[in-house]
């Protein structure tokens, strides 16, 4: 395998994707090439993260605030007959049933809210983990692609981006180490370069210093990516200047 071939398979070392041969021959090929130990550092740091579950929990406190709010139903407070009076039993017993009656209903209410909301959120959850994982399933496939080439530069403030591309796959992964964050209320916006004219690929999250962004849409004859801040949401195309730009890499 030559030298140039070997280059392009960071990706599917970093996934565990090659097979043994192809292994002992990239580590033979690592041991000499900084350029290539780089990149799958940054990989393999990716595909770590692509790892991690999404999940949510409904908050303690709400079952807690149920039981204390429960124990807040007035009830008959215990007294003692009095000489002379007839019923008065059955009447305090009578009140305390309804009470009481009272009490469970409300808790039956209460809880039967918390469970129907405790499935909304479960039913969210799972949407949300189904989402990540089709993205990181995406993702793994560009990575690992046979034909994925990376490049990688220095991005402005010291940070670092690599950006792979599999043209069998015909899309484009964005990594990106050390980001500072955008201004308030500003989100990081990246745009494919066809040609000149930027098209949106997608919005990196603003609370995460290293991001893996699966680029929304087909590479198609996008030459390059360039990142630019915008409003919170994106914006139909770029109102400021880039903060990075990056030619795609070529055969």
């Amino acid at each position: 395998m030559s030298t140039a071939e070997l280059h392009t398979l960071t990706g599917a070392y970093a996934l565990h994707a090659l097979p043994e041969d192809e292994r002992r021959e990239f580590e033979r090929h690592l041991a000499d090439c900084e350029a290539c130990a780089q990149e799958v550092r940054e990989l393999s740091a990716t595909a770590a993260r692509l790892g991690l579950a999404v999940a949510e929990a409904p908050p303690r406190e709400l079952r807690e605030r149920v039981l204390r709010e429960i124990t807040t139903v007035r009830q008959e407070a215990p007294s003692h007959g009095r000489p002379g009076r007839t019923g008065g039993g059955a009447g305090r017993t009578g009140r305390w049933s309804t009470y009481a009656l009272a009490a469970c209903i409300a808790a039956a209410a209460a809880f039967g809210g918390v469970a129907v909301w405790q499935n909304r959120v479960a039913e969210n959850a799972r949407q949300e983990a189904d989402r990540a994982q089709r993205q990181n399933e995406q993702l793994a496939q560009v990575l690992s692609a046979p034909d994925a080439k990376t490049s990688s530069g220095e991005l402005t403030g010291g940070a670092r981006g690599t950006v792979v591309v599999s043209q069998q796959e015909n899309r484009a992964v964005f990594l990106a180490s050390g980001m500072a964050p955008p201004p308030s209320g500003k989100v990081y916006q990246i745009w494919f370069n066809d040609e000149g004219t930027m098209r949106s690929a997608g919005l990196m999250d603003p609370r995460a210093s290293d991001d893996a962004v699966l680029l929304d849409g087909p590479v198609d004859r996008a030459t390059g990516m360039g990142i630019t801040v915008e409003p919170a949401g994106g914006s139909a195309e770029p109102t400021s200047d880039p903060v990075a730009l990056m030619d795609f890499p070529t055969a």
